[in-house]
């Protein structure tokens, strides 16, 4: 565990000073010597190679160490406490600093780094997105919103950290409580009014995001994944609505709901004033594309009911060469939403975005054009090389974004009347395996040639893995679907995908998007499908002419 160098974390220059017995007092902690006036802290940190002078060291029960081991390397890198549990104490024995000693040290792991760091959170307007699909996108379109309004904003998610247009690398959607905290208080040195997060189930139900004042709080949409991590879909369910219930500690103040399926309506249902959104009742242009299944849901009635959603999409969403408008009715009256973004899906977020900002007090009127401006990386992004079909990568890595995704680019080739699609698909390796054979059925469902491969194997079996997406491709009758392959090396699946793509086909390399590593027995090898799919294309050049005449599909 511990490194030659310091992990890189972001923090304020001049942090303040918080005394130990007032943190001492906090958390219930005792010690089992006298808790000195001098040092004071200064910082905060769980990962003893991160450790700076003045900081307090987070000595924490892991799952297969426990924290305390490390104590050493967090005193002699400049701590000035520790806190753990008995265990941990234990562990570290007599030492130089005061030992803090209390049940389960992460519980209070958040609200101490907030005080520790002069509780920031409350000097921003925090903006929260939860749900299974779509934050990444929802986040990004809700930015630009704020940018658009004047205020200087911070962006925190799956892709990167985003302080005043400079990039910052993200290890998790949602940094622990200690570096999530000290970002929060170096963006207000900073000068930023406004930070847009990505809120995981992981972060809400470990505590990640304790402490953390969440001024909007917003909810897109609940599928099949993480259910290695939750017991089950309520468990997964539970761990989304402490964003929002009353008696939450970190529930938001405003929360804004999209009710397009069945948890959307429960949850806006169980609020007391909730923010609604609903596109159930708008219809694709000429109703060509069909709703995925995962923004299908039964009707429903009461507070949550559609029909009264405070936020909709009135008549038909325009599509045109990947680009949508679409008019949005509010509590104010109406406005024209237009996106570069394709697919249904998209309209739900960029609905949910204006909403957002909306609740987050700047006019829907100055947020909405604003959408128009924004790519995501990795999501729905279209790799040209002169080959005359369409080469798109995305992140697609759930049933129900794989479903969703293969539904748009469908719609495209009914669009563009004419065309097939193949779909280049694997799953994750250590993560929820009943999700695999989904992955293999959503893919197979709406493709002509599904080529089932690697996506990140972590420590297990890749060929498991992909016998099992295999064996989901076929359940389905093969009536239903097109031919499936199985090719492990994903440099050579893509390769074949776009061999066997002819003019004004579509080929789909989805799960990995912007990532650039694929992690096979515990190492992070490069491999940015975006750069893969490049280099194929090029490799095709003598076989493809220049595209002179297939639709254009902007990144999203």
């Amino acid at each position: 565990m511990p490194a030659q160098s310091s992990p890189h974390a972001l923090r304020p220059t001049t942090p303040p000073s918080t005394s130990l017995q007032a943190l001492l007092d906090l958390t219930g902690a005792t010690s089992a010597t006298p808790v000195p006036t001098e040092p004071t802290v200064t910082g905060i940190e769980q990962r003893s190679n991160a450790v700076r002078p003045g900081d307090l060291f987070a000595a924490l029960p892991g799952a297969t160490s426990h924290g305390a081991r490390f104590a050493a390397d967090a005193l002699a890198r400049g701590a000035v406490a520790v806190i753990t549990d008995a265990e941990g104490a234990a562990l570290i024995g007599e030492v130089a600093v005061p030992v803090l000693v209390r049940d389960n040290p992460r519980a209070v792991l958040g609200e101490l780094s907030a005080e520790i760091y002069g509780h920031p959170s409350d000097r921003l307007r925090i903006i929260g997105i939860t749900g299974t699909s779509g934050k990444t996108t929802t986040s990004y379109l809700v930015e630009a919103g704020l940018v658009a309004a004047g205020l200087s904003t911070g962006l925190i998610g799956t892709i990167e950290t985003r302080i005043g247009g400079r990039r910052v690398p993200s290890a998790l959607t949602t940094p622990e409580a200690p570096q999530l905290h000290a970002m929060f208080a170096a963006m207000v040195e900073q000068g930023v009014q406004a930070v847009v997060m990505e809120v995981s189930s992981h972060a809400l139900a470990l505590g990640r995001v304790d402490g953390v004042r969440f001024a909007v709080g917003a909810f897109t949409n609940l599928s099949q994944d993480h259910l290695d991590f939750h017991a089950d879909f309520e468990d997964y369910f539970a761990a989304k609505r402490r964003l929002f219930e009353a008696d939450s500690p970190i529930a938001a103040r405003t929360s804004v709901i999209c009710v397009d399926d069945e948890w959307g309506t429960r949850l806006a249902g169980d609020l007391a004033d909730p923010i609604t959104v609903s596109t159930v009742g708008a219809a694709p242009a000429g109703a060509a594309t069909e709703v995925p299944a995962w923004s299908r849901s039964a009707t429903s009635s009461g507070p949550a009911d559609r029909g009264a959603a405070t936020w909709q999409v009135t008549g038909e969403v325009r599509a045109t060469g990947g680009e949508q408008e679409f008019t949005a009715a509010g509590p104010d009256g109406e406005l024209a939403v237009r996106l570069r973004l394709p697919g249904r899906y998209n309209v739900a977020n960029a609905l949910l975005a204006v909403a957002t900002c909306a609740a987050a007090g700047v006019d829907p009127a100055i947020a909405a054009p604003a959408l128009a401006t924004v790519d995501v990386p990795g999501r729905m992004q279209r790799v040209e090389r002169g080959q005359d079909f369409l080469a798109v990568v995305d992140y697609a890595h759930k049933p129900a974004a794989v479903e969703s995704v293969v539904a748009t680019l469908r719609g495209h080739l009914t669009e563009a009347g004419r065309g097939r699609l193949a779909v280049v698909v694997g799953a994750g390796g250590d993560r929820d395996a009943a999700k695999r054979p989904l992955m293999g059925a959503a893919a197979a469902r709406g493709a002509d040639l599904v080529i089932v491969t690697d996506d990140n194997p972590r420590t297990e079996d890749p060929a498991a893995i992909r016998a099992a997406v295999v064996a989901g491709a076929h359940e389905l009758p093969a009536t239903d679907r097109g031919e499936i392959r199985e090719i492990g090396d994903r440099a050579a699946a893509i390769a074949a995908a776009l061999a066997w793509a002819r003019s004004g086909d579509v080929v789909l390399i989805a799960g990995k998007g912007h990532e650039a590593g694929q992690e096979i027995q515990g190492v992070k090898h490069p491999f940015d499908d975006r750069e893969v799919v490049a280099a194929a294309l090029e490799a095709l050049q003598t076989r493809h002419s220049p595209q002179t005449d297939s639709e254009d599909l902007t990144v999203s």
